[in-house]
Parts: structure tokens; C-alpha cells; sequence
């Protein structure tokens, strides 16, 4: 009896699904990035900063978080808890010592100080993330779409969860959001690191993985739609704490729900009943064979590029297939008899494998780098501007709205995936239309924030949301089918590299310099007869009032550089089009066969 209770613990600690629900777990405090909108209005209350100097942090939390460069080596040579303990060491130091400054604990620091302690703090979750996706993409090798899914949609409704929990906990303290940030996910890190691992999952295949999926989503969708209710009543109504604390339990509950999905594997599947997924051996079979054949069939497949006639492409899926093989079969015979002589091409085609280099000679590259910098990062100078975007619009909980475009953040990852996969396998259709239909959303929710009607936040952090997560759901997949899955890594890495650079020039620059300026008009018409010269004195004194005198009051403080973004958003549709035509015929080569 103690040696079956015993098996079935082993079983259950090497579940892969039981890696799953806590790498789950772990991502849902891996998007601390996102509560930068929520804990900015703190650091510039505390220490005097203008949003200028704001904006720069921001850029500095957005350059930490999709620098992940050091965290893929180190994944490759480190075990997954040792990556998972350094995240959570940079977290607790990056965040710890930003609550000690503006808590004044400690001495003040130079603002490029602050900026490096963001930057490191922020850059712990990549650690998180790639310890979290590595392990369960090897785990679930036939699963990667739901699998890196779900686990970067519970990233982007971190941001939720933890307001949730501060709004019990720590609310209305502000700086104690940053205290919770530095402390919260490192606790989650250490308690998981040992769990969330690669356990050969692909020797772990069973019927109901299938239904576990669908539990997986389910649970999903109900936790999205239950923060939203709860942050929706919690803003409208003023809920007394017992009822805060009932909601939150709840929270907790929804969260451990995955948890049955390991509990009943183990108690009900014999320990080996589990289905060896067929991938290694088969690779190791047929590797001598690949390694014969694949230069002369790489050639010949691009041969048949070259030599098949372009009225072949506007063909029924069916037809156009037939002829592709009926060609391909001659030129494979031509060669083998040595009858034609098979040039080689100097690089790879769309739809192939390319390294970085050779991508970034590629216009296709480029669009959607900069279509994605211009989307994207519209969007992420919402989310880092939302605290004194909500403040001057007349909202005092600004936390509510961080939530909400944290929910809508995590609903246009899912839903950018699951639309974008009917695009290009029901109609092999190119995936950038998918991402074009996301910037008009973005489009429009700039313009409805502009516009400052009443409901105007609500409305724009939902299409904002949507459009900014659908950008990381749509992206990834559109690179790795126009330039391949082989050095995959260091093309998504090259990509996002365009979320800060966005950050950069539409919040450092222009959201930030508009938004001072309008501040220092109106703290001299105001509330400074004297002008410049009162703001002068009192700064020399010690005495200024920021949250007086550097505070934005009135749509105006973000109206021009929302119009601004709107019209990006525009320019970017434009260049998904453009990449959309481009990529007309790549795409019916990739997705006709699996319409007909």
C-alpha cells in the first residue's frame, strides 16, 4: 500500500501537467511590467519627478522586460530552478530597493539609478517566462500554440491579479503597490522553481488531454470575466473589506482550479498507461536518411519555385496541389538521371528557415518590425501613461484601469491567436491581416480616448487591450512562418526589441514633453500668478507641491499625442497591407493544402 501511495506521488510530482499549472502560477506574477501605470504615480508623487523623467523609467521597465537575451543562454545551461532563482533575485533587488528610495528609507539615488533598479527588477520576469516556456513547450511538444497561449495570456493578466490582491491587502497605500511587486512574485519563484522543469512530457501523451485543454480555457475565460466584474464593482461601488476579502479568496480558488487536472491523473491512470508521443525515435530513425536527402530536396522544392508557371498559384487548392507534385516528380527524376543539372540558390525563401542576418536584409522583416513598433508600442505608452492618463481625466483609482487593460490584454492574446489560426487555415489568408485588423481596433481606441466622453477610459482600455495583446499572439506566428522555426529565439528576441523602441519615441519623447508642458501652463495660470518664476523659488525652497504643480488636469494633457498614435496606428494598418499583399502567395503555398 505505502509503496503504491508512493508511485502514485512520484507520478503525480512528475506530471507534466502538474509543471503546467504551476508554470500557470508563475506567469501570473510574471507581468509586473504591466502595473508600472499604477506604481509610476507613487515614484512621481515621492520624489519630484516630471513625466519626462517618468517616461524614462518607463522605457528603462520596458527595456528590462523584453531585453531576454541572457535568460535564453542561461536557460540552456543552467537547470530551470537555478534560471527561475536569479529572475527572482533581480525582482527582489530591482523592486525592493525602488520601494526603499521612494518610501525614503534609504537616500534619494540620480534618476539613472531609478532607471537601472526598474530595469533590473523588470528584467527578472524574463527569467520567469522563459524558465516557464521552455519547460512546458518540451513537455508538450505537439501543443506549443495552446500551450505558449496560455501561458503568455496568464502574463498579461498578472497585472489584475496583483491589483486584486493589493486592493485587499495594501490599498490605499500607493507605494506598497511597488513593496508587493518586489515581494509577491519572488515568494511564487521560490516556491516553484523546483517544480516547473522539463519531466519528458512527450512520453506522457494520454486521450484526455484534449479535455484538459478545454478545462484550461474554460477556467481562463471565467477568471478574465470574473476580475472584470469584481474591478467594475469595486470602482462603481464602495465595497466594505469582508466583501473585498470574499472576492479575492474566490480569486485564489479559480487560480488553484487547474490543479485537478495532475490530481486526477494520478489518482485514476495506471502509472504506465501513459502514450509515448512518437518524436524522438522517429527523428533518430530517420536522421541518417534526412541528412542524405534534405540538401537535394531543399533544392528541388525551390527549383519547383522557380520552374512552375505563376497561373499555377490562382488555381483550386486541389488542382494547384497536383501540379506542384506532378512537376516536383520530374524534376526529382530529371536530377536523379542526371539529366538537368539543379541550381542552388543563394538564400532561403519565405517560408523557410533563415538566421537573423539574413532576415534583416528582407523587406517582409522590416514591415512587420516596424508595423509591430508602431502598434505596439502605441499601446504600451497607454499602459505605462494609464496612472496620469485616468488622474487627469478626473479617475482617483487608478488601479482599476491598469487591471482592465491587463484583462483585455490577456482576451486579445487568445482571441489574436484563435482568429488569426481561422485566417490562415480557413482561407489561407496571410496573418498580417489579422494584425492590421488589430491596429484599427488600437485606431479607434486612441480616438475614443482623445475624445474624453464620459466612459471614454473604459471603452479605450478595452480596444486598446485587445489590440495591443492580439499584436503578441499574431507577431510571434507570422515570423516564425515567413522565416521559420530554426533560429526562431533570436528573431523573437530582434522583435520585440521594437515594444521599447515604440516606448521610446511615443512616451519618452512625446507623451512625456506634451503632458509637462500643458502641466506648466496650467500651474502658472492656475496657481502661480507669478508664473515660472513662483515655481522657481519654491522648488529652490524645498516647498513645491508637485502633486500642485506638476499635475495635468483636462483632456488636453494626452489629446495631441493620442491623435498622434491614432494616425501611427494608421500607418502601421497600412504596412500589415502591404505585408499582406506581399505574402498573398506564401501563404496559399503554406495553407492551401490544408483547405483542400
Amino acid at each position: 500500500m505505502t509503496s503504491h501511495s508512493g508511485g502514485r506521488m512520484a507520478q503525480f510530482l512528475n506530471s507534466r501537467w502538474l509543471v503546467f499549472v504551476a508554470s500557470m502560477w508563475l506567469q501570473s506574477c510574471a507581468g509586473i511590467g504591466y502595473l508600472f501605470g499604477s506604481i509610476s504615480p507613487a515614484i512621481k508623487s515621492s520624489l519630484g519627478y516630471n513625466q519626462k523623467q517618468i517616461a524614462r523609467l518607463g522605457v528603462a521597465k520596458d527595456l528590462g522586460d523584453c531585453v531576454g537575451f541572457l535568460a535564453g543562454s542561461l536557460c540552456e545551461i543552467l537547470p530551470t530552478w537555478g534560471v527561475i532563482s536569479i529572475g527572482a533575485i533581480k525582482n527582489f533587488i530591482g523592486y525592493g530597493w525602488l520601494w526603499l528610495v521612494v518610501t525614503h528609507r534609504v537616500p534619494t539615488v540620480p534618476l539613472w539609478v531609478m532607471c537601472l533598479l526598474i530595469f533590473v527588477g523588470t528584467n527578472g520576469e524574463t527569467y520567469f517566462n522563459t524558465a516557464a516556456l521552455v519547460s512546458c513547450v518540451q513537455n508538450f511538444p505537439k501543443n506549443r500554440g495552446p500551450i505558449v497561449g496560455i501561458l503568455k495570456g496568464f502574463a498579461g493578466l498578472s497585472g489584475a491579479i496583483l491589483s486584486q490582491i493589493y486592493a485587499l491587502v495594501f490599498a490605499p497605500d500607493k507605494a506598497a503597490m511597488i513593496y508587493m511587486v518586489a515581494v509577491g512574485p519572488t515568494i511564487v519563484a521560490i516556491g516553484l522553481m523546483f517544480i516547473v522543469r522539463p519531466v519528458g512530457g512527450h512520453r506522457q501523451v494520454n486521450a484526455s488531454d484534449g479535455s484538459s485543454f478545454t478545462f484550461v480555457y474554460s477556467i481562463c475565460l471565467i477568471l478574465a470575466a470574473y476580475l472584470m466584474g469584481v474591478m467594475l464593482l469595486e470602482d462603481l461601488v464602495d465595497l466594505r473589506r469582508s466583501i473585498v476579502t470574499v472576492f479575492t479568496i474566490l480569486l485564489f480558488l479559480l487560480l488553484l482550479a487547474p490543479i485537478v487536472i495532475p490530481l486526477t491523473m494520478s489518482c485514476y491512470l495506471n502509472p504506465g498507461s501513459d502514450i509515448k508521443e512518437n518524436l524522438l525515435p522517429q527523428a533518430q530513425e530517420e536522421s541518417s536518411k534526412a541528412g542524405q536527402s534534405s540538401n537535394i530536396n531543399e533544392v528541388i522544392l525551390s527549383e519547383v519555385e522557380d520552374e512552375k508557371p505563376r497561373e499555377v498559384d490562382l488555381l483550386p487548392a486541389l488542382e494547384r496541389e497536383k501540379r506542384i507534385a506532378h512537376l516536383q516528380a520530374r524534376l526529382f527524376q530529371a536530377a536523379a538521371d542526371g539529366a538537368v543539372r539543379v541550381k542552388r540558390r543563394k538564400g532561403p525563401r519565405r517560408g523557410e528557415d533563415f538566421t537573423l542576418m539574413q532576415a534583416l536584409i528582407k523587406a517582409d522583416f522590416w514591415l512587420l518590425w516596424f508595423s509591430l513598433l508602431l502598434g505596439s508600442g502605441s499601446g504600451l505608452t497607454v499602459i505605462d501613461n494609464l496612472g496620469q492618463m485616468s488622474q487627469s481625466l478626473g479617475y482617483d483609482n487608478t488601479h482599476i484601469f491598469v487591471s482592465m487593460i491587463s484583462i483585455w490584454n490577456f482576451l486579445g492574446r487568445v482571441g489574436g491567436g484563435y482568429f488569426s489560426e481561422i485566417v490562415v487555415k480557413e482561407y489561407a489568408y496571410p496573418r498580417p491581416i489579422a494584425l492590421a485588423v488589430s491596429q484599427v481596433i488600437m485606431t479607434i481606441g486612441h480616438f475614443s480616448v482623445a475624445m474624453a466622453f464620459p466612459g471614454a477610459m473604459y471603452i479605450g482600455t478595452l480596444l486598446i487591450g485587445l489590440g495591443y495583446g492580439a499584436h503578441w499572439a499574431i507577431v510571434p506566428a507570422a515570423a516564425s512562418e515567413l522565416f521559420g522555426l530554426k533560429n526562431f529565439g533570436a528573431l523573437y528576441n530582434f522583435l520585440t526589441l521594437a515594444n521599447p523602441a515604440g516606448s521610446l519615441v511615443f512616451s519618452g519623447l512625446i507623451a512625456s514633453t506634451i503632458y509637462d508642458h500643458e502641466a506648466e501652463k496650467q500651474a502658472q495660470i492656475d496657481h502661480h500668478p507669478w508664473g515660472s518664476l513662483a515655481i522657481l523659488g519654491r522648488t529652490t525652497l524645498g516647498m513645491l507641491n508637485v502633486e500642485d504643480s506638476l499635475k495635468c488636469v483636462g483632456a488636453v494633457c494626452f489629446f495631441v499625442t493620442l491623435i498622434i498614435m491614432s494616425g501611427l496606428c494608421i500607418l502601421a494598418v497600412m504596412l500589415s497591407m502591404i505585408l499582406v499583399y506581399r505574402t498573398k502567395t506564401v501563404y496559399a503555398n503554406l495553407y492551401g493544402k490544408a483547405r483542400s
